[in-house]
């Protein structure tokens, strides 16, 4: 259901499992997923967007012309909720 949609930027997952949370993290389309945390918690800086319609890199210019053609994603984890 989380990737049932064209977005893509930003995603959080609760879990008592941060091993389990991980795994689920690396199968969503998002440019950022934090596991037991919140979704303000990321750097305005960092130069990506995010998967689909929420865009896919060098938003701020970046030197290297291969971050237009890729994706990242930017995984955060805590132990606990």
């Amino acid at each position: 259901m989380a990737n049932d949609t064209p977005y893509g930027l930003v995603a959080a997952v609760r879990t008592g499992s941060v091993e389990r949370g991980l795994r689920l993290a690396g199968r969503l389309r998002s440019g950022m997923v934090h596991v037991n945390d919140q979704t303000i918690n990321h750097q305005a800086v960092v130069p990506f967007g995010g998967f689909g319609a929420s865009g896919n890199g060098a938003r701020h210019g970046a030197p290297h012309s291969w971050d237009s053609y890729t994706q990242w994603q930017w995984t955060t984890a805590r132990n606990a909720p």
